[in-house]
C-alpha cells in the first residue's frame, strides 16, 4: 500500500534564497528616492579656471562586457554594486553576466538617483525577465533549479559621473548563503536534460526535518525538488488551501519518481503568505532520490 508523508512546513531554503537575492537587491541604497536630484548650491558663484584647483570631473566607466564572468562570493552577488574585476570564463568563476542594458533614469526631463525605488524596480522586472530567455526550460525546470538572476547598477559615484547601466548576472546556489561554481554552457542549460540535473534542487534530508538543507544535486543529498504546484488565485488563498492543494500532485509525483514502487514517500512544501506576497505563487513536491 503506498503510503505518503507530508512534512512539516518549514520555509524552504532556495526559494527563501531567490526572495533574499531579489529582496536585498531590491532594499539596498533605500535611502533614494524617485525625486529628481537637485545640485546642492555652489558655495562660490566665480567660474573655476585653468590652475583654479577644481578637480576635473571623472569620465563615465564603461559598461559591464555581456557574457563575461567573475569569481563573487554570495555576499558579493547579493550586494546593489559590485566591483570585483571580471575572469576568463575557462577559469573557475561563480557568475556570469547574461544581460547589460541601458537605465531609464529620466522622467519629465529630471534624472533620478541611480538608487530611487524607480530605477531599482526597473532592474527588478527586467533581470528575471531576461533570465528566463536565457536559461531556457519551462517555467517548472526554472522554479525547480537552483540557478537565480541577480543584478547590479553603478555606484552613486559612478552614476555621477554619468554611468548608466544595469547588469544582469546568473549564479548557482550551492547551498544556504554559498554559490557553486558555474560549468558548461549556461545558455539554454535547462532545456537540456543534463543542464536541469546539473543545477537541480535537492535536500540533505525529509523537507521539514532535522538535518534538512537545500542543496544543489550535485552535492551529497537524499532528497530531491520533482514537482511543482502552481496557483493563480490573485489572494493568498489561506493555509489550509494551499497544503491540501498539493496533496494529489505530489502524491502522483512522489509516485512517479518512485518508479512503479508500491511503497514509496512524498514530501509537499507549501507557500507561506509572506512568500506569497513576495511573487512565489507555488509549492514544491519532494521524493526521496
Amino acid at each position: 500500500m503506498s503510503s505518503g508523508t507530508v512534512t512539516r512546513r518549514r520555509a524552504p531554503l532556495a526559494l527563501a534564497g531567490t526572495l533574499l537575492l531579489a529582496g536585498t537587491l531590491l532594499l539596498a541604497g533605500c535611502s533614494g528616492s524617485d525625486e529628481p536630484e537637485t545640485p546642492e548650491p555652489s558655495a562660490s558663484s566665480s567660474p573655476a579656471g585653468p590652475g583654479s584647483g577644481t578637480p576635473t570631473p571623472a569620465a563615465a566607466p564603461e559598461p559591464p562586457r555581456d557574457r563575461a564572468c567573475y569569481q563573487l562570493d554570495y555576499t558579493e552577488a547579493v550586494a546593489p554594486t559590485v566591483e570585483v574585476a571580471s575572469t576568463p570564463c575557462e577559469r573557475p568563476h561563480t557568475s556570469m553576466t547574461f544581460a547589460v542594458g541601458p537605465l531609464d533614469a529620466v522622467v519629465d526631463g529630471h534624472l533620478l538617483a541611480v538608487d530611487s525605488e524607480r530605477v531599482r524596480g526597473q532592474v527588478a522586472r527586467a533581470c528575471p525577465e531576461r533570465f528566463t530567455g536565457f536559461v531556457g526550460g519551462t517555467t517548472e525546470d526554472q522554479r525547480l533549479s537552483m540557478l537565480r538572476p541577480v543584478w547590479f547598477t553603478p555606484t552613486v559615484d559612478e552614476s555621477d559621473a554619468g554611468a548608466s547601466w544595469y547588469r544582469c548576472d546568473v549564479v548557482a546556489l550551492a547551498a544556504d548563503e554559498r554559490l557553486a561554481p558555474l560549468t558548461g554552457r549556461l545558455q539554454g542549460v535547462l532545456g537540456r536534460a543534463d543542464g536541469r540535473d546539473r543545477y537541480a534542487m535537492c535536500g540533505t534530508a525529509a523537507p521539514g526535518t532535522p538535518g534538512f538543507e537545500r542543496v544543489i544535486c550535485s552535492a551529497k543529498h537524499s532528497w530531491r525538488a520533482v514537482a511543482t504546484v502552481p496557483f493563480d488565485q490573485a489572494g493568498y488563498p489561506g493555509v489550509a488551501k494551499v497544503r491540501a492543494a498539493g496533496d494529489e500532485p505530489c502524491k502522483d509525483a512522489g509516485a512517479s519518481a518512485a518508479d512503479g514502487a508500491l511503497d514509496y514517500k512524498w514530501g509537499y512544501e507549501w507557500p507561506t503568505a509572506a512568500q506569497w506576497q513576495a511573487g512565489q505563487r507555488y509549492g514544491l513536491c519532494w521524493a526521496p532520490d
